[in-house]
């Protein structure tokens, strides 16, 4: 578990993070009742924050990398569907055309997404290498077309759709809600224009690059949108950064947790298993004494006491191990790229008993080798 929260929280999403700032912007649908009343707004946010010198870059987003996304059925164009098998899921992300400018992650092939796109006949979308590899393997995906339907119904779904780029992977979706997040590979994603989803600017993301400190520039970009919607709310600003912080602070604390705890087992079980062994050998005494006397020699006393020793913690090891993989299995779902017979871990704590062992038997054997016989045997 500790290694698990371990390589989560050092976790690479794929994306620049650094002075990266993020808001949320939700149009209320009242006043925004149609996607193209959105998108103009969206549109003239997107203007009036690129005036701002101190902006490098700035974007809309359905979601920020690692913030999750809606689950979406994909229907390629040129795949039958044969009735009864369950139909893949992507997630899907609704972003502006300098999202990949933003949080600077070129474009692997094709291109990106442009204004035009979203518009009757510049249906685009671009997909990420997981999606690519999984569907279309051996494929030039670049001009295939793909579907998102909703996995209710009942529900609004989106055209076909033109491959025109392969994006890096992102990781998108989060750690909790969904146990892809904590895969070893990043989820399959399709990026679709803001204007080609029925659904943009309802929950909106704005994404800020800026030069110095983003937190610096919070201020102009609230005013900005201010003169534009007065009673429009801006809230959650923050850092990409402290968003991520945010999301891992829960393996932090637990991972901290875990490690007291494991580190408290394992100095009992050693201390534990280093007196046991002790008072063994010191119960022994008179046996040894009598083997001396008789001969014995004390390599030969040594190897016999240890021998024992290592017979019990072979037992003992070998019952613990099968437990510990055994309860690793009940964890195996909160396990983040290692598994329930992980052998690093195994083979660690195999090393701390091993030692904790061989120096209980060591110590009281070499005290009992360098006594006396007749002593040794007169002893209670």
């Amino acid at each position: 578990m500790i290694r698990s929260f371990l390589m989560f929280y050092r976790m690479d999403i794929g994306a620049d993070t650094s002075h990266l700032l993020m808001m949320e912007l939700p149009l209320p649908p009242g006043k925004y009742p149609t996607v193209e009343a959105r998108n103009r707004f969206l549109e003239q946010v997107n203007e009036r924050l690129g005036g701002i010198s101190s902006i490098e870059s700035a974007t809309t987003a359905s979601s920020v990398p690692f913030g999750g996304g809606p689950t979406r059925y994909i229907h390629l164009n040129d795949r039958p569907e044969p009735a009864g098998v369950p139909l893949p899921t992507v997630t899907m992300v609704t972003v502006g055309p300098r999202y990949w400018e933003t949080i600077r992650v070129p474009i692997a092939r094709g291109r990106a997404l442009t204004e035009a796109d979203g518009l009757p006949g510049h249906e685009a979308v671009v997909v990420n290498q997981r999606l690519a590899s999984m569907h279309f393997p051996g494929q030039d995906p670049i001009g295939k077309t793909i579907r998102l339907t909703e996995l209710a119904p009942s529900n609004p779904e989106t055209g076909w759709a033109t491959i025109v780029g392969i994006s890096p992977n992102v990781r998108q979706r989060g750690p909790f809600g969904d146990a892809a997040g904590l895969d070893r590979q990043p989820d399959p994603v399709a990026y679709l224009p803001v204007r080609g989803n029925p659904n943009s600017g309802r929950g909106t993301s704005l994404l800020i690059r800026t030069h110095g400190d983003p937190g610096k520039a919070t201020a102009l970009v609230r005013q900005e949108i201010r003169l534009l919607e007065p009673d429009l709310p801006v809230f959650g600003v923050r850092t990409v950064d402290e968003f991520l912080a945010n999301l891992r602070w829960p393996f932090r604390v637990f991972g901290m947790t875990f490690a007291i705890f494991a580190v408290i087992a394992l100095l009992l079980s050693a201390m534990g298993l280093y007196a046991i062994t002790a008072y063994s050998v010191t119960q022994r005494t008179q046996e040894i004494g009598i083997r001396m006397a008789l001969g014995a020699q004390r390599p030969d006393v040594w190897w016999l006491i240890a021998r024992r020793a290592m017979i019990q913690l072979g037992v003992g090891l070998a019952v613990g191990l099968a437990a510990a993989v055994g309860v690793g299995r009940l964890l195996q779902s909160t396990l983040v790229w290692t598994s329930a017979t992980d052998p690093t871990t195994l083979l660690t704590i195999s090393a701390v008993m091993v030692i904790a062992a061989v120096t209980a038997s060591f110590r009281p054997a070499q005290r009992a080798t360098q006594l006396d016989p007749a002593a040794a045997l007169r002893s209670e």
